[in-house]
């Protein structure tokens, strides 16, 4: 939302407030200090240990007096949090118009991802104006009775934010961390921490790092979830091992640096299934499905779930492989050209999608 919130600020006629909930308070912190956006509103609701019933009803209670009492036009939100799910709801029980930024994902699985492919579907239902970020996503939406006439393509802000961050200079922690670790060996970059992966195919997935590191050549950098259900097993059988790098989890501005050096990236991370292709990094996408087929079809992604097995075998074929490996790094990113905020904001000042 960050190129969003920065250019209605800047547009002439718009009177914008930014309200965050602070589901995640230690990662939304970071954002808002490096896009420079200061909100009007922080609810503060992040909580140890909270069920989401608690997190719903937390954002119901306190997120209502800040409509009532800026009474605006358009409520924006953007993706499949609880967040959006409950903001949804709440703009339309105020009978306030909701624009939904990355409309139109879909597994077709309701648990998976779990809980977010019903948050996005319950912010389907009530938006007023749908903003798809590739035509597969309109597609979607058309399927479930969805006008036309209120669904835009825009591309993905998620790539606006991404173009934003990585002209800025590269954090010495990255630098710092390449210089010691990637002498001749290739970065695999792995982010892992989504619920339906809590459990065993958490385990899965940390053999099969275990059985990458040994084969040599590579170096492994895992920044690490605070999850509890992510932290026990992966340092359980991951933290001291060789060629195999825990970190803390981190920034957004060292995270983009940090792929753009990756050779491969396995993830099971919605956003970096769109940022990676923009670099040409091809990546395994540790999960059964994805709401992000694009990337799939386009071959910038593939799909390998969470055996053990199987991500070793389709890791080594494209560190092994030149040709396969080429195959995906030089696949066309299809999500999006950096200006999606600009097509939303203009959408908005309209409300002319023809």
């Amino acid at each position: 939302m960050a190129p969003i919130v920065r250019l209605l600020a800047q547009t002439a006629g718009v009177e914008s407030r930014v309200c965050v909930t602070a589901q995640h308070r230690q990662m939304l912190d970071q954002v808002l200090s490096l896009f420079e956006v200061k909100p009007d509103y922080d609810l503060d609701l992040m909580r140890d240990d909270q069920s989401l019933a608690q997190l719903s009803a937390a954002i119901f209670t306190n997120l209502n007096p800040v409509i009532t009492d800026f009474k605006p036009d358009w409520v924006l939100a953007q993706g499949d949090t609880t967040t959006v799910a409950m903001t949804s709801l709440l703009a339309y029980y105020h009978r306030t118009k909701f624009g939904h930024v990355e409309a139109g994902l879909r597994t077709h699985d309701k648990w998976q991802p779990f809980p977010e492919e019903i948050n996005r579907r319950v912010a389907g239902v009530t938006a007023d104006l749908h903003f798809a970020p590739t035509e597969w996503s309109k597609q979607n939406l058309l399927r479930e009775g969805i006008a036309a006439s209120i669904i835009k393509v825009t591309g993905n802000t998620v790539i606006d934010a991404l173009q934003y961050v990585s002209r800025k200079p590269e954090p010495a922690e990255i630098t710092q961390l390449i210089t010691a670790k990637l002498k001749t060996n290739k970065l695999i970059l792995v982010t892992a921490h989504r619920r339906e992966n809590f459990g065993r195919p958490m385990e899965d997935i940390c053999q099969a790092l275990l059985e990458l590191a040994k084969r040599g050549g590579v170096e492994i950098v895992y920044p690490v979830h605070l999850n509890p259900n992510v932290q026990e097993p992966v340092n359980r059988l991951l933290k001291g091992k060789n060629h195999i790098t825990l970190l803390p989890p981190l920034d957004y501005l060292p995270l983009v640096h940090l792929m753009k050096h990756a050779a491969l990236i396995l993830t099971d991370s919605g956003g970096i299934q769109e940022e990676a292709p923009a670099f040409g990094i091809p990546t395994l996408v540790l999960r059964e499905v994805t709401e992000r087929p694009e990337g799939v079809a386009a071959g910038t992604l593939k799909l390998v779930g969470t055996g053990t097995s199987r991500i070793v075998e389709e890791a080594k074929r494209l560190l092994d492989n030149e040709i396969a490996y080429a195959e995906m790094a030089k696949a066309v990113n299809p999500y999006g050209d950096g200006h999606a905020a600009e097509k939303i904001v203009q959408a908005l000042i309209s409300n002319d999608l023809s």
